[in-house]
């Protein structure tokens, strides 16, 4: 992100956000780079395996996430909270989420609900004070009623699917599964490129009322709970 560096003197707070955010500033000044403002890192630390970003008052409001979002390249979600830096992702995550949505698109199409792909911004509105935003790797929303004016969707998808990488997995398995749970989800998929195996939790009432999990070395065919006779054979999810 550019920014004059007038602009910058006069909202220093709002970017330092940004920059605790994992985005790099560069100021310029007479339209010449002049300086750049990066993240700071402990040498222990390593940038996309932290848990989040939070701003020096500690909380980032909804507000604050979308000025963010709307004046930056980069991918950004919104949990409780705290702001994650999405990285790019991988061949392997990639071909994972292309085999999967090719079959959900194949048996969802001619019906009622829609699967979508990331980056798709979901809205869940824990409370007015509590916004949240993802990007799951896949979605399938039945309820299209709820794309705004602007066709940004703030509802409930009923399926959701997240492919782990070394950077997400704790916030794939333990900071979203509590969210799809407490957001009401109905069902959450968990799939895993390295070990090739899917978990799938069914959630109801902000419980975990049913999981399963799915293993190619077990030859076995990924089943969905709440769309009946929605499968995936792993043999060809992890090929």
């Amino acid at each position: 992100m550019r920014v004059p560096s007038t602009k910058m003197q006069n909202s220093f707070g709002k970017y330092l956000k940004y920059v605790e955010a994992g985005e790099e500033i560069i100021v310029t000044k007479s339209g010449k780079d002049a300086a750049k403002i990066m993240p700071y890192y402990n040498a222990d630390s390593v940038r996309e395996e932290q848990s989040g970003y939070k701003s020096s008052s500690g909380w980032v409001t909804y507000e604050a996430f979308l000025e963010l979002t709307g004046e930056s390249e980069k991918r950004f979600e919104l949990i409780d909270g705290v702001i994650y830096n999405l990285a790019s992702p991988s061949y392997k995550h990639q071909h994972v989420v292309g085999e999967l949505f090719g079959t959900f698109y194949n048996w969802l199409k001619e019906k009622k609900c829609t699967p979508l792909t990331s980056p798709f911004d979901v809205t869940f509105i824990k409370e007015q004070s509590n916004i949240c935003v993802v990007q799951p790797d896949i979605v399938v929303i039945c309820d299209k009623d709820n794309l705004d004016e602007k066709d940004k969707y703030i509802g409930t998808p009923t399926l959701v699917v997240e492919v782990l990488s070394s950077s997400t997995r704790s916030k794939d398995m333990l900071t979203k599964l509590e969210l799809y749970k407490q957001c009401d989800v109905k069902e959450y998929w968990i799939v895993d490129p390295i070990n090739e195996h899917i978990l799938v939790y069914s959630l109801e009432d902000n419980e975990i009322v049913n999981n399963k999990t799915y293993s190619k070395s077990a030859r076995q065919t990924v089943q969905s709970d709440v769309f009946e006779g929605l499968a995936a054979d792993l043999e060809e999810v992890f090929a």
